[in-house]
């Protein structure tokens, strides 16, 4: 009997050191496992924290790394996705626009190489050319871009020198907007939507000829990031109203944008009015239908047109005139998206009106 209980009693002592043997190695493995991807994922880390690259495109053969990042900027538009400087590379001797991403903001991987692949192909006298783009080692994105020293429309229009009053000037950059979207909604085999379309993102040269910039840069940014730009867009009174998120932006959305610039063009009034009279709306193409409806026509464009065209404009211009191009912007505002024009129908308007 005892020997019968000796013998049960080491048996189950063997079961006992065989299961923690067992779980011990488990666990042994588990943490070396575990150390194995934790080590695996650092290396990963670290590999793409060396990463640095810059992607050159046409127009942007004589750039490098060292000259992008030594270069001396200055600081000339801020978002919540970037900032924006005007710098000269020094050893080009060139100044460039270059627009910084923020890492939190930007897509990621191989989706967002094709869509800088594909933008930076992009070329049309009315669009600015993306040059090149650089990759950091901390994730950091710049977009490297001419610089234009005649500005934005927005200055243009506020500066009010006489220049934009010139029915030359309105022609040429209105028709010269138009024939860059086109380009962008008709070129590729999918419409390209700008997005942000607005007074500041068209730049001028020293002949007032117009280029579209930030075309495409919502397809950058990661979605929070988008929904940030297009709320500044809707603060600024570009938005179409109809446009919720980012991801549903369209043509139809741009056009609406369009017809807003076109109406600033043609007012010199800006596409907000914050502090309305009673009688007045708090977006402008508001007020110009409530323009329209009161019979002040007057309000719908400015006077300095007429004026400034009986002196010395090069292109005749009559109060018909405006009023045709008018009429054609309010239609790119219309509150449903299925009424507006397509961009072809707006350029092809514009032309006939204007010459």
């Amino acid at each position: 009997m005892l020997i019968l209980v000796l013998g049960l009693a080491s048996a189950t002592f063997l079961v006992f050191v065989a299961v923690y043997l067992f779980y011990s190695k488990r666990r042994v493995s588990k943490y070396n496992e575990s150390k194995d991807i934790e080590s695996s994922e650092h290396k990963e880390d670290e590999e793409m924290a060396q990463k640095e690259d810059l992607m050159i495109f046409q127009g942007g053969e004589d750039l490098t790394i060292c000259d992008i990042l030594d270069a001396p900027g200055e600081v000339i538009g801020k978002s919540n996705y970037g900032t924006l400087y005007k710098a000269l590379l020094q050893r080009s001797n060139k100044v460039s626009l270059l627009r910084f991403l923020r890492p939190v903001c930007t897509a990621r991987g191989e989706e967002l190489d094709e869509m800088i692949h594909f933008l930076g192909r992009i070329r049309h006298p009315n669009l600015v050319p993306l040059l090149g783009f650089y990759t950091g080692p901390r994730g950091e994105k710049l977009l490297v871009h001419p610089f234009y020293r005649h500005g934005s429309l927005t200055q243009f229009i506020r500066d009010g020198n006489g220049e934009c009053y010139k029915w030359s000037n309105i022609c040429r950059i209105s028709i010269g907007i138009a024939k860059g979207l086109e380009h962008l909604h008709t070129s590729q085999e999918k419409p390209i939507i700008h997005g942000n379309l607005k007074s500041k993102n068209i730049l001028l040269d020293r002949s007032y000829q117009p280029y579209i910039s930030d075309s495409g840069l919502h397809l950058l940014l990661n979605p929070t990031a988008g929904q940030e730009m297009l709320e500044s867009s809707a603060a600024q009174g570009y938005k179409a109203p109809e446009l919720i998120k980012m991801k549903d932006a369209s043509e139809e959305s741009d056009i609406y944008s369009l017809g807003v610039i076109l109406l600033e063009l043609l007012s010199g009034k800006e596409p907000i009015n914050e502090h309305p009279t009673p009688d007045e709306d708090f977006y402008l193409p508001n007020f110009m239908r409530n323009a329209v409806l009161g019979h002040r026509i007057a309000d719908l464009y400015h006077p300095a047109i007429l004026l400034r065209n009986s002196r010395d404009d090069s292109i005749p211009v009559t109060e018909e005139c405006i009023l045709k191009v008018f009429q054609l912007a309010m239609a790119c505002c219309s509150p449903s998206p299925s009424v507006r024009p397509n961009i072809k129908q707006v350029l092809k308007k514009l032309e006939e009106i204007m010459f």
